[in-house]
């Protein structure tokens, strides 16, 4: 699966937690999860369900009269390829920033901020003076687009 097919929308995010989470999940299992979380009516969980299979993401095997959908990527797999999108979809002088951004306002634990510390410092070694810009011009207000000071 390539990483374009690990797109997702945010609707179709609710139904494959529920899957990662089951690891085999009937449909009954997802509408009832989703109807408290997102107060979805069940022909919207299956249209979500349909997607993901028509997609690739969701396969379906047959128990008795029910289907079970089984996940077909990971979890981490598609986080990391939403961590990636983001990040194209952001001059590269502004990652760093979206970064903090994002653990500024994320709930961390103790061992979070460790993992966070202990990355950071591996980081130190290979940070470099100045991240260049990987927009084209009209896309940012880099100084190497305006001839002027950078408003980043």
């Amino acid at each position: 699966m390539t990483r374009q097919d690990l797109n997702i929308t945010d609707s179709e995010w609710e139904v494959m937690r529920v899957v990662w989470t089951i690891k085999k999940a009937s449909s009954k299992d997802i509408i009832e999860v989703l109807e408290k979380k997102m107060n979805w009516k069940p022909p919207t969980t299956k249209t979500f369900i349909g997607r993901l299979v028509k997609k690739g993401m969701l396969s379906t095997e047959t128990e008795g009269r029910r289907y079970l959908y089984t996940a077909t990527v990971q979890e981490d797999e598609t986080v990391q390829n939403a961590t990636s999108s983001l990040f194209e979809h952001v001059c590269s002088k502004e990652v760093g920033k979206t970064i903090a951004n994002m653990i500024a306002e994320a709930t961390l634990s103790h061992e979070d901020v460790k993992l966070l510390q202990k990355t950071i410092e591996k980081k130190k070694s290979e940070a470099v003076d100045e991240v260049k810009c990987n927009c084209v011009p009209g896309q940012c207000n880099c100084k190497s687009h305006n001839h002027g000071s950078c408003e980043q």
